[in-house]
């Protein structure tokens, strides 16, 4: 198996990450950010169990990572997702795992987003030698699907000359991430059509790299058992329609699972057939952050109202120091990452040296 550097990957490297996954039968967690804690906490957790991973960022984390403090402006989100960006190139080698870099679903507001980030990366090309990131999501499925196709094939061409993929949606992933998606959709969006697979392939592919977040039922959010219908079966169908209709390899579309968190586990390993290399969570990971810190302020409460103590004058500086409830929020965070890295039987499987 070819190895590779450890560090943030692009080019000819994300290519090969992406078929060793494939071939493997595994997939990495895509797991979204919002500042250094949660980055750190992927990377540390990714290093822990000997997998690569994929680091992502909404408009949303982009902005926060820029700071609540700078107005809500698209210079803010670009210029929050460029910063996140230097802040895994830097460290991520260190941690001696390979790391997808990637942002979120990005509609047709965002699309000026995109475009500003494509355009630090063309500078950093210039300047470095290589792009701030490996690929970005367009997520237009809620446009005509040629809107959706034509679009993504301008973006592509910007960015395969990067060594950058781009990650589209057919099909419509229901709930609502950041502001992007909604509750009302009608059913049977919520399902990819094969055809349309085989249009977004046909006509990107000629271009560069693209992965393919392909609907099969899935929500963003966690709810009640019963209440998602996931059907991996329309990955398969897809697969095998480009397969016999362009005479390709075996599941030749890198498919994403979006709507990770709360799935049914055989769901999720029957994706890993199917071809997918890639499952977004984001739910169950906010969660666990809020608990750890949650847990930790229950257990020192005195140390969240007092300095200190007002019966014995026990000071209360290490308890209510940020470092040590941030701490417990990356660590919960870290343990339900565990578990992702087990669900997609990616442990132990990174290909950094």
């Amino acid at each position: 198996m070819t190895k590779l550097k450890p560090g943030v990957v692009w080019g000819d490297d994300y290519l090969t990450l992406v078929k060793a996954c494939k071939d493997g039968g595994y997939a990495l967690p895509a797991v979204n950010v919002i500042g250094t804690n949660t980055i750190n906490a992927v990377m540390e957790s990714a290093a822990k169990n000997k997998s690569d991973v994929v680091i992502q960022l909404s408009n949303g984390g982009a902005q926060f990572y820029a700071g609540k403090g700078m107005e809500d402006s698209l210079q803010a989100k670009i210029l929050g997702a460029v910063s996140a960006a230097q802040h895994v190139h830097l460290l991520a080698k260190h941690y001696g795992i390979c790391v997808i870099l990637h942002t979120d679903h990005a509609n047709k507001p965002l699309i000026p987003w995109v475009d500003g980030m494509i355009d630090h990366s063309e500078q950093s090309m210039k300047d470095n030698g290589r792009p701030l990131f490996s690929s970005h999501m367009l997520d237009l499925s809620a446009e005509d699907i040629e809107f959706n196709i034509s679009e993504s094939e301008r973006v592509l061409k910007r960015l395969a000359p990067l060594g950058m993929s781009i990650e589209i949606e057919l099909g419509v992933t229901g709930g609502e991430e950041d502001g992007v998606g909604s509750d009302d959709i009608d059913n049977d969006k919520l399902y990819t059509q094969p055809s349309d697979c085989l249009m977004a392939y046909e006509r990107l592919s000629k271009i560069g790299h693209f992965s393919l977040a392909a609907s099969f039922g899935n929500v963003h959010g966690v709810y009640k058992p019963g209440n998602v219908q996931l059907r991996p079966e329309i990955l398969k169908n897809s697969q095998a329609l480009v397969q016999e209709t362009c005479k390709t390899d075996h599941n030749p579309l890198d498919l994403v699972f979006h709507g990770g968190s709360g799935s049914e586990k055989a769901k999720i390993d029957e994706s890993l057939d199917y071809g997918v290399f890639k499952m977004n969570i984001d739910t169950d990971t906010q969660f666990a952050f809020a608990k750890g810190v949650g847990d930790y302020v229950d257990a020192h409460a005195k140390a969240f109202k007092h300095q200190i103590d007002p019966e014995d004058g026990t000071p209360y500086k290490k308890q209510y120091d940020p470092r040590s409830w941030l701490r417990k929020g990356e660590e919960s965070f870290i343990i339900r990452l565990d578990e992702a890295f087990r669900d997609l039987k990616s442990i132990g499987k990174t290909i950094a040296e």
